[in-house]
């Protein structure tokens, strides 16, 4: 059904295993700082109009990849879709960030909340076969879900939030409520995720965005015990190929020992976090050794070439030597950004960005040959 796949260094960094080179995608890839991406969006008529039509969700995901050689795409859709399958309302107004008609903030609306009907969401899984075969092989698409505790964030908040003030008052006042609406989020992403995989999704990423706004106690919790709840649930195969797992805390950088324990391939670092450090006490040794993701800030991206590629080897040299032993599994890095590309960056300054990653990764490689 899908053509073979001709730039395999992204799943390979993902299981450990050497690559040529430091493969590199972005986080919000295809997005906004790309002029192409707001045409498609205004001919689509809203964020939406584009995500749920699987042909513009198809352009918009390739179009970061006709401009730059990046080694892996990202569905283009957006965390949010899920709890809109459960009938929250989803908006998005120009230049605003997502809104809910119908936030979840007491028993009743606790009450009625379920696990919604994958077929709610089959434009999403439409667009993911899309995606596969428009691809025709170049490189792996990952598929991913907002995690358990950040859809609670939105779905309690009915919008972002400077404060947590109100899914914060019903984790301390009426934690019950809100372990209920988690453990039905958890299924739910779930489901979604291994619904991305039958359509055609290679690696799927769990973005837990606000894991890192709780408190140490707070986030064991309500984060990271739904987080695992998910991954228990997914799929570690589709049709004899593994299917990696990612996870991604933004503030995760705190709990670093007890992700590295997470049922998972590849945690992803922000850009706070000491990359040489993570390695040495995530992705080296242990009985679940991580591949790591990360951690350019993206204002970085504002800088001048010069500065951009300067701060890409220091990332790269952060990291350390490349493992490039063939016949056994090692240490790994899968270059990103520590957190979503910002709207405003130029784009110019991502072809700088991934040319460095290319160039000095296989430097570092070829240093040791």
């Amino acid at each position: 059904m899908f053509a073979p796949l001709q730039n395999d260094s992204f799943l390979r960094a993902c299981l450990r295993q050497a690559t040529p080179h430091t493969p590199v995608w972005l986080m919000r890839q295809a997005g906004r700082y790309l002029p192409e991406y707001r045409a498609t969006r205004a001919k689509a008529g809203s964020f939406m109009g584009l995500a749920t039509n699987t042909d513009y969700a198809t352009e918009v995901t390739l179009q970061p990849l006709e401009r730059y050689p990046l080694d892996a795409a990202i569905l283009f859709s957006d965390i949010l879709t899920v709890p809109d399958a459960m009938g929250l309302g989803l908006s998005f107004a120009l230049g605003e960030g997502p809104k809910f008609a119908s936030p979840v903030r007491d028993e009743a609306a606790v009450a009625r909340l379920q696990v919604p009907d994958m077929n709610k969401l089959r434009y999403v899984f439409d667009a993911v076969t899309s995606i596969r075969k428009a691809l025709q092989g170049r490189v792996p698409l990952i598929g991913f879900s907002g995690s358990p505790w950040t859809l609670a964030c939105y779905m309690v908040e009915g919008a972002g939030s400077d404060d947590y003030r109100l899914v914060k008052t019903m984790l301390y006042q009426r934690p019950d409520l809100l372990h209920q609406m988690l453990a039905i989020n958890a299924d739910a992403v779930a489901a979604y995720l291994n619904a991305q995989i039958d359509a055609g999704a290679q690696a799927v990423m769990i973005f837990d965005s606000w894991g890192g706004v709780l408190s140490d106690a707070a986030f064991h919790e309500f984060s990271l015990a739904y987080t695992r709840r998910v991954l228990a649930q997914l799929k570690r195969a589709h049709e004899g190929v593994t299917i990696p797992r990612l996870v991604f805390t933004k503030g995760g950088g705190l709990w670093l020992e007890v992700m590295g324990r997470l049922d998972c391939e590849v945690l992803g670092l922000d850009w706070t976090v000491n990359l040489g450090q993570a390695r040495a006490r995530v992705g080296e040794h242990g009985p679940h050794p991580k591949a790591l993701q990360g951690n350019l800030d993206p204002n970085v991206l504002f800088a001048k070439p010069a500065q951009i590629e300067a701060e890409v080897a220091h990332v790269l040299n952060s990291f350390g030597t490349p493992h490039s032993d063939a016949s056994q599994s090692g240490p790994t890095h899968i270059f990103n950004l520590g957190h979503g590309i910002s709207q405003h960056t130029p784009p110019e300054s991502v072809e700088v960005l991934v040319n460095a990653v290319h160039a000095h990764s296989r430097s570092m490689r070829a240093a040791r040959a």
